[in-house]
């Protein structure tokens, strides 16, 4: 009997029949969070992806996917918001004014938390896909559909300094001879 018909007979599933893990993933509503909640959820963005020119739209943009991915993750859905409202008792009463050095070292602290890893997983490509934040960084976004980067200036990196390119004129190194450098010397 093949290994597929031996799981079938016992009632297991065979592994290519397994697509992922459902488990924490109930689709549902997406979270409700209480204004003071969401500006928390803000705060934790900008502290976990840091850039000064950056207007609040961005990351208000990013809360609002985190909150609407928890539709497809009922687990996150339901503990988001008290694990938000967790970081204000943890700040003794307002996460949202506590400098930047504090607040940076308590999400190193929580960075393994389960809410804290979903929230990063699902930010991290909300806030820098968002167009705006392309424009801010200087990306011009995908070359694809412009003929790829070969012929459209790759080289444009104004913001970096020129190459210092020099040959090396000293004794040759050891450590680079090869038997057939050596052979075409003698």
């Amino acid at each position: 009997m093949s290994q597929r018909h031996e799981a079938d007979r016992r009632g297991a599933k065979d592994p290519d029949d397994i697509k992922r893990d459902t488990s924490a993933a109930v689709a549902g509503e997406p979270a409700q969070l209480t204004e003071r909640q969401r500006a928390i959820l803000v705060r934790l963005l900008r502290a976990a992806y840091p850039h000064d020119s950056f207007p609040d739209g961005p990351y208000e943009r990013t809360a609002d996917a985190v909150i609407a991915a928890t539709a497809d993750d009922q687990r996150l859905a339901r503990t988001l918001g008290p694990d938000l409202d967790q970081l204000d008792v943890i700040a003794g009463g307002d996460f949202c004014s506590v400098d930047e050095q504090t607040v940076t070292h308590w999400l190193r602290e929580y960075s393994e938390e389960p809410y804290f890893r979903a929230i990063r997983g699902i930010a991290v490509v909300a806030l820098y896909d968002d167009h705006e934040v392309w424009e801010l960084l200087g990306y011009e976004g995908p070359s694809v559909d412009q003929g790829g980067y070969l012929h459209r200036g790759f080289d444009d990196l104004d913001w970096l300094p020129d190459p210092r390119i020099e040959e090396y004129d000293g004794e040759p190194r050891p450590d680079i001879i090869t038997s057939d450098t050596q052979g075409a010397d003698a």
